[in-house]
């Protein structure tokens, strides 16, 4: 085994190097990996042992059709990706500063998020910063997460939904994300007053993929009123889809008031009163433990919080 030192690694390891375990660990295959990198198979097969052999173990198996990562090596290309995205978005700072930009922001949000909070927040950095290109993905908390983990991401608002999450994320809390139930204007429970379950129960719902935090927290919700989770079920993960074919057919939905709010102000949905009841739980800024934001990304988290702020004046005054 190779007596690997801080130093001796960054002084013998290159980009380049990283490239081929990065292409490597997405293609399982030499013969990809070089037309990839435009390199021939022999030169490419030399780069990853001189790799091993700086390292001391194997990166990859050999086997007759496949060369996925060994244990360790599934820890060497998580490094390279990690490292190749965070020099991606670094020259996308560059060349976005030197064109005379403001460089570039990419934000992570959760539903409730999108919403409304990150447009307000995008709306007024773009007033401060005209020229700042912007990026917004919308996903579920665990995505967000491990998009921030691999670097993918400057910041995220959404949720913890583990308590080992808080090991790896600062989290700055902006205000809690209640839920409703609702159907569309014609449904025949819009304006039918309380709903029992058994009621809820003769229709069709569309819900949250499985596997996915709130939908854990809506069966928690059946099983804690004593009643199995729907089978006539559509699950989505597209907000789109949720509401068109919530506005288009008999179906419940469980939502965030926030996304759907205009489309109860305007009469298309009515929320429905039930027994069932999930506690709102608080959405936040995540960001990288030890990584404190600057630049735009820093004065992006402010507006975030100080729009927080005023939300939160703006209901104690309704009290």
């Amino acid at each position: 085994m190779s007596d690997l030192s801080f130093s001796h690694f960054c002084n013998w390891l290159k980009f380049r190097h990283l490239v081929l375990i990065d292409t490597l660990g997405r293609t399982r295959n030499m013969h990809l990996a070089a037309q990839q990198m435009n390199l021939s198979q022999p030169a490419i097969s030399k780069m990853l042992k001189e790799i091993e052999n700086l390292l001391g173990f194997a990166v990859f198996e050999r086997q007759p059709r496949s060369m996925p990562p060994t244990a360790l090596g599934e820890q060497v290309v998580r490094y390279a990706q990690v490292t190749l995205n965070d020099a991606r978005n670094f020259v996308d700072q560059i060349g976005s500063l030197r064109e005379g930009g403001h460089g570039h922001l990419k934000v992570g949000g959760i539903f409730a998020a999108t919403a409304v909070a990150l447009p307000d927040a995008v709306v007024q950095i773009k007033q401060r910063w005209p020229l700042l290109s912007i990026e917004v993905v919308e996903q579920t908390s665990d995505h967000l997460m491990h998009m921030l983990d691999e670097k993918i991401l400057h910041l995220a608002v959404a949720r913890f939904t583990d308590e080992s999450q808080r090991q790896r994320f600062d989290f700055q809390p902006l205000a809690p994300e209640p839920f409703c139930f609702v159907v569309n204007h014609h449904h025949p429970l819009a304006d039918a007053g309380f709903v029992s379950l058994e009621q809820l129960l003769d229709w069709p719902w569309i819900l949250y993929p499985k596997g996915t935090p709130i939908r854990g927290r809506m069966e928690r919700a059946f099983a804690e009123a004593g009643v199995a989770v729907p089978r006539n079920t559509i699950d989505t993960i597209s907000t789109q889809t949720f509401l068109n074919v919530l506005q288009g057919g008999p179906m419940i939905g469980m939502l965030p008031q926030a996304m759907v709010e205009p489309h109860l102000r305007s009469g298309l949905l009515r929320t429905l009163d039930t027994p069932l009841h999930l506690v709102p739980q608080d959405y936040g800024i995540l960001t990288r433990k030890g990584e404190p934001l600057v630049g735009s990304a820093l004065e992006f988290a402010q507006i975030l919080m100080a729009d927080a702020r005023k939300g939160r004046g703006r209901s104690d005054g309704f009290r």
